[in-house]
């Protein structure tokens, strides 16, 4: 064989090597691919059933507490509404019969209001700034301490489901700044700029030592469901220097 056909045998062979090699290669790529797109697709599966998980748990505390308030409000209001109905109709007096028609209206204004609370529509009806200026002004109306809230930017759109997510958050760190800080004051500050957007809830009460909520599941619980709706929790308190809450949402 002469040295020139030694060369071309050369070439040849080493040009079916580099091919193999380059096939292997896009063959090994392919395959790291569809297994990257593979772990990807479960990793979304799987975020999107948390979520699912933690709206569901939601719509049902929010249920519960609802079917609570509404027994309370059948047994303590309408109830008794009811009785003094009764007892209204049953007299002989006109004037009495004619206030008993009255708390009739009355009932039926009442029973509808109850109805409206058996599903989650309001939700949709209510921004976040009203959400939390009820909230604040149930406190206030109590005696508890006092309340204020000032806002920043403009409203904030939210689906539907993030927005209740971020409600039922707001309720529990509301909830436990009254059961646990026992603040003379709270503030919420929203701040919807369109460099960022978050919410604020300071109170000047007892305050904790933040590394002892890991014993506790309602902090984690409660950076779980904000992280549900791609937002972030954080959480600064001192004893004895109230607390800080920052509810960090996604531009």
């Amino acid at each position: 064989m002469s040295e020139q056909e030694s060369q071309i045998l050369l070439i040849v062979f080493g040009g079916i090597f580099l091919g193999g090699v380059m096939t292997s290669f896009i063959v090994a790529m392919v395959v790291l691919h569809r297994q990257r797109q593979v772990q990807n697709k479960q990793k979304m599966d799987q975020v999107q059933a948390e979520f699912e998980k933690t709206l569901l748990n939601i719509e049902n505390e929010i249920q519960q507490e609802t079917l609570t308030y509404i027994g309370r409000e059948l047994h303590d209001n309408i109830g008794q509404l009811l009785s003094l109905t009764k007892l209204y109709l049953g007299s002989s007096k006109p004037q009495k019969q004619a206030e008993g028609k009255e708390l009739i209206n009355q009932i039926i204004q009442e029973v509808r209001g109850l109805s409206k609370r058996l599903n989650l529509d309001w939700v949709v009806n209510i921004s976040l700034e009203e959400f939390i200026s009820q909230q604040l002004e149930k406190i206030q109306s109590t005696g508890f301490c006092k309340t204020s809230i000032s806002m920043d930017g403009e409203p904030l759109e939210l689906p539907h489901d993030h927005k209740l997510v971020l409600i039922r958050v707001i309720q529990e760190v509301l909830n436990n700044a009254i059961k646990h800080a026992s603040p003379s004051e709270v503030n919420v500050v929203i701040d919807f700029r369109s460099d960022r957007k978050s919410i604020i809830i300071r109170d000047n009460g007892k305050g904790f030592d933040t590394s002892q909520t890991s014993n506790g599941s309602g902090m984690y619980n409660l950076q779980k469901r904000m992280e549900a709706i791609g937002g972030k929790f954080f959480v600064a308190s001192r004893e004895g220097e109230g607390t800080e809450v920052k509810l960090s949402l996604p531009n």
